[in-house]
């Protein structure tokens, strides 16, 4: 199986080395290629460095050694905020909105670097996603798991981001509201953003993903097309189980 995409990554994580206590590694030398257009899957079994990887690469958590580029330009340590402005998103998978402020001054929030624009994205992002427009001046925290998802997801679309990183999309929903999830995930992509999601769900990630990653003890442990990991025995009887078999 193929580790990288055809043509240059837009974003490549070259054996990343990280973790959140001195001198203890979560990361042990992971690689990641996402390539223009693609949905990249993350998954794995608990613990093995699916989300602080995604940290890492967010600039969220130090990396002692290895490297992360955008656009062949070196971005390793480069803080959370500033990757933002060069064009990478980032949905967290818990308290991901502001439950205090109204859907619209969530997506605000989104786009503090640059507010002169707001009127012109948020006509772009209540058209991708139209419930945001009706529940503008509802407050996020009255709304359900999913609806709140869709409002995180917005406000991380709002400084028009090149890449989108999600963390556990469909952690916590029920499975309409999971249905949804990996929908709209399909709707940003198809507006023209790259992505890289960790999930739990690793049938339905690998279900939609161009290219998938399984890590293990944070290493790369198999990588392929969703499609091949989908029917790869090995990844179903180590991390998917017989159920995960694709039809």
């Amino acid at each position: 199986m193929t580790d990288t995409a055809a043509g240059e990554p837009l974003l490549a994580a070259e054996s990343v080395v990280a973790g959140y206590l001195p001198e203890v590694n979560i990361l042990n030398g992971c690689d990641l290629h996402l390539a223009p257009g693609e949905i990249v899957g993350i998954i794995g079994p608990n613990g093995a460095g699916k989300s602080t990887l995604v940290k890492a690469m967010f600039g969220l958590l130090p990396i002692r050694s290895g490297s992360i580029r955008l656009d062949g330009t070196e971005i390793t340590n480069v803080a959370a905020h500033r990757l933002v402005s060069l064009g990478i998103g980032y949905v967290p998978q818990s308290r991901n909105v502001f439950p205090s402020l109204t859907v619209e001054e969530n997506l605000q929030m989104g786009l503090y670097q640059r507010p002169k624009r707001f009127a012109e994205r948020m006509r772009a992002v209540t058209d991708l996603f139209p419930l945001l427009g009706e529940r503008r001046k509802q407050r996020a925290g009255s709304l359900s798991g999913g609806e709140r998802q869709v409002v995180a997801m917005g406000r991380a679309l709002m400084m028009e981001p090149k890449v989108l990183l999600l963390d556990e999309p469909s952690a916590g929903l029920s499975p309409v509201a999971q249905d949804d999830a990996f929908e709209r995930i399909r709707t940003i992509n198809g507006a023209g953003v790259s992505m890289v999601m960790v999930e739990q769900n690793a049938r339905r990630c690998l279900e939609i993903a161009d290219r998938g990653y399984v890590l293990d003890q944070g290493r790369n442990a198999y990588t392929g097309t969703g499609r091949e990991l989908l029917t790869d025995e090995s990844v179903i009887e180590l991390y998917l189980g017989t159920l995960a078999k694709a039809k």
